[in-house]
């Protein structure tokens, strides 16, 4: 009966996988002359980096947590799930101005600046070095696990895999995602065969066991106080979240797909593939009653899949369990060369990035060889302290990402991304857990958190310096309008009517109108780049490190202070978002209702008006 079962499955599997080779355009695309991934493919180099969590997550969040584990897994599941539709909102964002890949470290950048950005690329780029290094080291001392080999040939094969893996990313990124799917459907039939034999052939007492695992964890969870049950939780998923590392991979990669909704795609497919996978395998492996986990701690899933389905199912996955490790090595060569592609382009290195004739980033990659390399023949022999480092660089990444996007929410609203928004309250509830996480791995493993702060702060170090000569900001300095070219266009006009100042938001393009008392200002972050100029009398000016009322009343000190007599009307645009949505807009609002007083000379009008008779209001007012 097994058997058949097991049959009836895998035959299905393949029906579904036949079904999908035969579809066109399924993993690439020729568009616009250049070659797109498909959301279906970014997904596959991701998922095949989170399933690596499969063959080693059990075991170690069993050592940490006890039999509470597979409940945390499940938990922290979720938590990645709620993550996920934030990486999603991300991408929109970085779409909505202009950006392309680059994942956490755009997004920080935008958002708050070149110094947290660093710190960011620091995190990230440290983990993708010891995704590479760390499932290398694993992918072989698995496939070897079952042979006697000498010390020089594991070495000559780790730094094998390395090269190959490199020259499969210097061939063209369609045929890496390719060669992926080929592995995806392998696992993806090893591992249902895997999760149905585990359910079809309970151990005895199994759902015991689950019983007694959801217990523990909630009498960790209330039976102290709140605070306790609140350390509980942030240690639980602390122990267990290094099982979905590799999730903002898909973010980072958005640069070879052609929109965000891709990027959407590709996370409900690992929702529903990784996201169910890794919970299930772990739930049934850790409330088994006849396996000794501390016995299995190096190789748990491989001496489970022998307890259910006989040793040559267990040499099937040990093989399965090398093989994803080297596509983890895939993942890291793919994401890390999105990263610094990223990176060097916006500093102007652009010998670093130029592209062979299969459009693949071959210097980057060659780079990235030759020091995961260096890495793997240096820390081959330890790698606690690297997987201490490692989880403290993940966390860090997450928590950067969802502060950004907290900070930009709250700053900008909802508006300009309608398409695609998620709830602030959520996202910060999500960055507080993140948080603590970071807090908690950072005090118990303390020689990791200063490893990662050593290299945040060589990155920091070695950034602002080439930020400080190199940055597209400066650029963007160069085209922004002198205040004292409004100074000009005021003193120019007809001193008889009063002078209008209308202020406009960054990506307002309604028509303006070119009236000799009339001017129109922009202001904008000269790191999401200046917006178009749409008249003489329309001034862009910069809004560098400061808040938006901070310079509009040093703006008014400068007319203040040279055109004293002059009668001047300010009209500020009417917020449209509600203060829920948009907290600052109340914070905003506070300062300019201030405005009167401080500057009891000049009109202020906050308005708003119908988009299209905006162009007549406006020559009537200045006429």
């Amino acid at each position: 009966m097994k058997v058949a079962i097991l049959i009836a499955v895998n035959l299905g599997l393949i029906g579904v996988f036949i079904y999908l080779m035969r579809k066109k355009n399924l993993l690439s695309y020729m568009d616009g002359g250049k070659w797109w991934l498909t959301w279906l493919s970014i997904a596959i180099i991701t998922l095949m980096d989170e399933l690596t969590s499969v063959f080693y997550v059990a075991a170690e969040s069993y050592l940490i947590v006890g039999i509470a584990a597979f409940v945390f897994i499940i938990a922290t599941s979720v938590l990645m799930r709620f993550l996920s539709s934030r990486m999603v909102e991300i991408a929109h964002i970085l779409e909505h101005h202009g950006i392309r890949g680059g994942g956490v470290y755009s997004f920080s950048y935008l958002v708050l600046g070149p110094t947290m950005s660093f710190a960011a690329v620091a995190s990230i780029l440290v983990d993708y070095i010891l995704t590479a290094a760390i499932s290398t080291v694993s992918a072989v001392y698995n496939g070897a696990s079952f042979f006697h080999l000498p010390v020089y040939v594991i070495y000559g094969l780790m730094f094998l895999v390395i090269w190959a893996v490199a020259s499969l990313n210097i061939i063209g990124i369609r045929e890496n995602a390719r060669f992926t799917y080929m592995i995806f459907v392998v696992a993806a039939m090893v591992l249902v065969t895997l999760i149905v034999s585990a359910i079809i052939d309970p151990s005895p007492g199994q759902l015991a066991q689950v019983q007694t695992g959801f217990h523990s964890t909630w009498l960790g969870l209330t039976s102290t106080s709140i605070f306790g049950g609140i350390n509980f939780l942030i240690f639980g998923i602390a122990g267990v979240i290094l099982a979905y590392s590799g999730i903002e991979s898909v973010v980072q990669t958005a640069g070879l797909v052609k929109s965000w909704k891709d990027i959407r795609k590709a996370y409900i497919f690992l929702a529903w593939t990784v996201g169910i996978v890794t919970p299930l395998i772990t739930l049934l492996v850790l409330t088994r009653t006849d396996i000794d986990f501390k016995a299995h701690e190096d190789d748990l899933i491989t001496f489970f899949a022998g307890v259910i389905n006989g040793q040559w199912f267990a040499y099937v996955v040990g093989a399965l369990a090398s093989f994803t490790l080297i596509m983890a090595v895939n993942t890291a060569f793919v994401a890390s060369s999105e990263l610094l592609e990223r990176v060097a382009h916006r500093y102007g290195f652009h010998w670093l990035i130029k592209t062979n004739k299969a459009d693949s980033l071959y210097r980057i990659h060659l780079i990235n060889a030759t020091l995961f390399t260096v890495i793997i023949a240096l820390t081959a022999g330890s790698q606690t302290m690297l997987a201490h480092m490692y989880a403290v660089g993940l966390v860090a990444s997450f928590t950067i990402n969802m502060g950004a996007l907290v900070y930009y929410r709250y700053s900008e609203g909802s508006e300009e991304i309608p398409d695609y928004h998620t709830s602030r309250t959520g996202t910060l509830l999500i960055f507080i857990i993140l948080l603590s996480c970071f807090g908690f791995i950072a005090y118990h493993k303390w020689q990791g958190f200063v490893l990662w702060a050593v290299v945040v702060t060589i990155f920091q170090v070695i950034g602002l310096r080439v930020a400080k000569r190199r940055a597209p900001e400066i650029e963007q300095f160069r085209k922004t309008d002198s205040p004292m070219e409004l100074l000009f266009r005021v003193a120019e006009s007809d001193e008889t009517k009063d002078f209008h100042l209308f202020f406009r938001r960054q990506h307002d393009s309604s028509p303006i109108v070119d009236n000799p008392n009339t001017a129109y200002i922009t202001f904008y972050s000269p790191r999401s780049g200046s917006p178009p100029k749409l008249g003489p009398n329309h001034f862009l000016l910069t809004m560098h490190r400061e808040s938006l009322a901070r310079r509009l009343v040093s703006l008014i000190h400068v007319l203040q202070y040279d055109l004293a007599d002059r009668k001047i009307t300010f009209h500020l645009g009417w917020p449209t978002s509600s203060w829920v949505d948009r907290f600052s807009t109340g914070v905003m609002v506070f300062s300019l209702m201030r405005l009167p007083r401080r500057f009891p000379a000049y009109s202020f009008v906050i308005e708003y008006e119908g988009q299209a008779k905006k162009a007549e209001e406006i020559a009537s007012v200045a006429s």
